[in-house]
């Protein structure tokens, strides 16, 4: 997922003279961020009315070893980080991030009656696992299914699970929150979702038991 140098500019317009100290630091830690091998990384075009600055992020899964420009896809997002130097009421912050992250599943995974917690369980502890604070989670997890009938009738059923979410990111010094941990929480959970194996999170990480779902096929031809 990739839309240029388009997408590059309208970022950079959210950060002329008179953007706040706080953003410019917030995204220079994003772009700073070091993320998993398998993640494939790019800015893209953020939102224009949910906050006076935003800057936006979409990502793309590969199978690990594998050449970016032509493996097929496990699992994408997008991650946007907003702030209102002023704050924000149903935020209870000045930073905010907003995240889709979408991947194929197999028929009987989307069945499983336990895949929707499993999923935001993989969003908080992935947060919980770097020690980082944040309030205000909100989300939600859906799962569709497809079939295919007369001319498609050759396809395979296909599903597929999408998570919305938001949570406000606590602000440490200089009124900045760890954009760069969150990132790496949020990396995490799309390669969770993909079907890769977790990663220590580092000295901050969690000694509890990781739930997983079973591992997905190889993608698909359609």
């Amino acid at each position: 997922m990739r839309e240029g140098q388009n997408a590059r500019d309208m970022n950079a317009a959210h950060e002329d003279d008179a953007t706040p100290p706080a953003f410019r630091t917030a995204v220079d830690a994003l772009r700073g961020a070091r993320l998993r091998q398998e993640i494939e990384i790019d800015p893209t075009r953020p939102p224009q009315r949910l906050a006076p600055y935003s800057y936006a992020l979409e990502a793309t899964v590969v199978e690990p070893g594998t050449d970016m420009d032509d493996a097929d896809a496990l699992a994408d997002g997008r991650l946007v980080l907003l702030h209102d130097p002023a704050g924000h009421e149903a935020w209870h912050g000045t930073f905010r991030l907003v995240t889709l992250v979408r991947a194929e599943l197999e028929p009987e995974m989307a069945a499983d009656p336990l895949l929707p917690d499993v999923c935001w369980s993989w969003l908080t502890g992935a947060l919980q696992a770097r020690g980082l604070s944040y309030g205000e989670p909100s989300g939600t997890v859906t799962r569709a299914s497809s079939h295919y009938f007369g001319g498609l009738g050759d396809r395979p059923p296909a599903s597929q699970i999408e998570i919305r979410a938001s949570w406000t990111p606590r602000e440490g010094l200089g009124g900045v929150p760890d954009t760069a941990a969150h990132l790496a929480a949020w990396c995490e959970l799309l390669c969770q979702v993909a079907g890769l194996p977790p990663v220590p999170a580092g000295p901050q990480g969690s000694d509890g038991a990781v739930v997983t779902l079973p591992q997905r096929r190889g993608p698909q031809s359609h």
